[in-house]
């Protein structure tokens, strides 16, 4: 490998300031004024370096940035990028990272997370916050843990999705997802879920309105539902709930373990009862004839 040239404390502007840079080491350095400044670069290395415009880092390949910052206007930043990994970085720029694959992210705070991480491929996440609507749709192959958001319609079509510790105030969380896996973590947000497939939730505390519907194979182990109401709506569903579930309704089929509900709603002529076992000692639901 070629060793890498050095550009410490420069100020560059104009369009493409950088176009097509090969095996650099960048120091504190500010790209300001003008568009796509580090497009088509490869083996790029910056550290406590500043972009200020659009555009900086496209079809670009072998990037790491370490304590850099991303200004407002360094919007959509990062798009059709392979092999890039961002550590203490700042990122106030909406619409960053798009369509890229092989993304490792630490220590990184998006406040302004606006359709952030869309249709990107093996990521992983460490240590992320984030506040912004529609964070990580359709992203495949995802890995994060301690991560804080507040924003709806995240993971909207994610697949493949692994989370640990992780704080979510996100309405419309993991619509039309698939393989997703959520431990130890507390998401508050209505409609959480829906349209879902293979979605699992394991020691994690949830507070939704009409939460978790329309799933298929919804699994929860030893979770506790706060303020959640008309949840598993024509869902099937294999639950372990701590503590009590405000109101269930209609669920399609499986299991439901809790130790209260405070009320079980069952239309026969929507689903059929008998898909469902539900076990508790709450008096309404021996009253519809559901529990097990």
């Amino acid at each position: 490998m070629n060793k890498k040239k050095e550009i410490r404390q420069q100020y560059f502007t104009g369009e493409r300031s950088l176009f097509m840079a090969e095996d650099l080491k960048i120091y504190d350095t500010i790209f300001d004024d003008g568009e796509s400044p580090l497009k088509e670069s490869h083996n790029i290395e910056l550290y406590n370096s500043m972009f200020k415009w659009k555009y900086p880092l496209w079809y670009s390949r072998d990037i790491t940035a370490e304590d850099c910052t991303w200004f407002e206007m360094a919007r959509a930043g990062v798009w059709y990028t392979d092999h890039i990994t961002v550590r203490g970085a700042l990122i106030e720029a909406p619409k960053n990272f798009r369509r890229c694959r092989n993304v490792v992210l630490e220590n990184v705070d998006f406040p302004n997370a606006q359709e952030t991480l869309w249709n990107c491929e093996k990521v992983n996440m460490n240590h992320v916050s984030a506040k912004g609507d529609y964070f990580a749709m359709n992203c495949k192959d995802m890995k994060i843990s301690s991560f804080k958001l507040v924003g709806n319609y995240s993971f909207d079509g994610a697949v493949n999705v692994e989370i640990r510790d992780a704080k979510m105030l996100s309405k419309d969380a993991f619509w039309n997802s698939e393989n997703v896996t959520v431990y130890d973590s507390f998401i508050s947000g209505e409609y959480l879920g829906w349209n879902a497939k293979n979605l699992t939730l394991v020691n994690c505390t949830i507070e939704s309105l009409q939460g978790m519907c329309y799933i298929e194979n919804l699994v929860m182990k030893n979770c506790k539902l706060i303020n959640t109401t008309l949840a598993f709506e024509y869902s099937t569903v294999n639950a372990e709930i701590r503590g009590k579930i405000d109101s269930v309704l209609n669920p399609s089929g499986g299991t439901i373990r809790a130790d209260r509900i405070g009320e079980l709603i069952v239309e026969k002529d929507k689903i059929d009862p008998a898909k469902t076992k539900i076990f508790c000692n709450d008096a309404d639901c021996k009253k519809h004839g559901a529990c097990a």
